[in-house]
């Protein structure tokens, strides 16, 4: 039976697409090859004839995660900050931002992993930045600012998610908005 053009490529975005979802709900290493195929509503048998192997797979679904996540670099500062540090952010994190949700996992990664988690971390810094100085070149040097503030607010995240505490998540989400 012949596909119709595009398919392969539908049926592989689709399963990037569950993957990301996946990974930042359950992380890196909870999904198997055949849970991701069959969140995708695929069975595992044809996972080989989209991604060379599961680290393919991985890292195409970080980039994913990566390009769809709640900050945007088309917004002002102040909206896509307070955008992040929301109560919605931290309940989410499936659809929420790659590098709160991952990072610490993504930084322990071997080989490609890695080398696309490391990109990630480095283009949340320059679009925090950009946030932050919308004037300034986007091929200068990374501002101390957008440093403490890219700390901040993932580090607030990733603690209010921690603490099993909803009056103390949302402490730490306004003290994070607050403390500019």
């Amino acid at each position: 039976m012949r596909y119709p053009d595009g398919h392969k490529e539908n049926v592989s975005a689709r399963i990037v697409v569950a993957t990301s979802r996946a990974l930042r709900q359950e992380g890196i290493d909870a999904v198997s090859i055949p849970r991701l195929m069959k969140l995708a509503g695929l069975t595992h048998g044809g996972f080989y004839s989209h991604f060379k192997d599961r680290d393919d797979l991985i890292a195409k679904a970080a980039v994913h995660a990566a390009y769809a996540s709640v900050l945007h670099g088309d917004q002002p500062s102040g909206k896509s900050l307070d955008k992040y540090l929301t109560k919605e952010h931290v309940l989410h994190p499936e659809v929420g931002c790659v590098v709160a949700a991952l990072g610490a996992e993504g930084a322990r990664q071997k080989g490609s992993v890695r080398r696309v988690f490391a990109e990630i971390g480095r283009g949340f810094l320059r679009l925090v930045d950009r946030n932050l100085h919308p004037e300034a070149s986007a091929k200068g040097r990374l501002s101390d600012e957008a440093l403490a503030t890219a700390s901040r607010i993932v580090g607030a995240i990733m603690l209010a998610r921690l603490v099993d505490d909803e009056t103390l998540a949302e402490r730490i989400l306004t003290a994070a908005k607050t403390s500019r």
